[in-house]
């Protein structure tokens, strides 16, 4: 597998998996333009995304998933909740409708000649929002992004994973001690808002393994974070937890700027 993240953050979420024959492209928050001239710098097309999957129907996941139906008219995999929602949200209401196809829950759902597909619901206050598990072969790659804190089930996932893409979003410290007005303090920290970095700290001995190779930190705040912050405080988690330096692949994907295209 191979993986590039075009954004991660509250500017915009969409990243591509691609597999020998095919490729996923992970939320539609980034616009197709910028998407189409990454992909051609990587002498990469529409054509090489087969499907999408989004996590669920929040703007920075969804802003530009109405384009890409109009435009690439690749299927577009979610749970039925998530799908009844995209039918009445602006971005995507005149031009979901053809290219919806309703994930099943608890099995592997064969989305592309390469991949299967298994979701697990996270916490987060949009009518649902999901992480997934994506299978590729023996490989297994596990996206858990915008929840209120790491459910049993995400980590669980995340223990069989070779690639785990984990949400970072904030300093607690940094947070409180911003501008943002106390409600909005307590949405993003409260249990269905987002992961902060002592709370993904937190989880990665619970989900590390051997088999693990490769944890990239997503969603971090522009405001309540930085990448520094956030890779220092899951490295510090992977070596009390014995990790030797370079074992495991530790990246931060950054806000508003893509990734290289990363072998898995």
């Amino acid at each position: 597998m191979r993986f590039i993240s075009f954004s991660s953050g509250s500017c915009g979420n969409c990243s591509l998996l691609l597999g020998p024959s095919s490729g996923i492209l992970l939320d539609a928050g980034v616009g197709i333009r910028s998407i189409r001239k990454e992909l051609e710098s990587l002498h990469l097309g529409y054509e090489n995304i087969s499907a999408i999957l989004i996590t669920h129907d929040h703007g920075d996941h969804i802003r530009s998933l109405g384009s890409f139906c109009k435009r690439v008219g690749a299927p577009v995999w979610t749970t039925p909740m998530i799908h009844d929602a995209l039918l009445w949200h602006p971005f995507t209401r005149d031009w979901i409708g053809p290219c919806r196809q309703d994930l099943q829950a608890g099995v592997w759902n064969p989305v592309t000649e390469d991949f299967d597909v298994q979701y697990f619901v996270v916490p987060h206050d949009s009518t649902q929002c999901v992480g997934y598990a994506i299978r590729c072969g023996e490989e297994l790659f596990v996206l858990m992004t915008d929840m209120g804190h790491a459910t049993d089930e995400a980590l669980q996932w995340a223990s069989q994973a070779t690639t785990v893409v984990i949400e970072s979003n904030y300093d607690l410290e940094m947070l409180m001690g911003g501008s943002y007005p106390q409600v909005l303090k307590d949405r993003i920290s409260h249990g269905i808002g987002h992961l902060s970095n002592d709370a993904c700290a937190q989880a990665i001995p619970r989900f590390l393994h051997p088999g693990l190779r490769n944890l990239f930190l997503c969603h971090l705040s522009g405001n309540n974070n930085t990448p520094e912050l956030a890779y220092a405080s899951a490295r510090g988690a992977l070596e009390a937890a014995g990790v030797e330096p370079g074992t495991v692949n530790l990246r931060v994907l950054r806000r508003g700027v893509a990734s290289p295209l990363l072998n898995l």
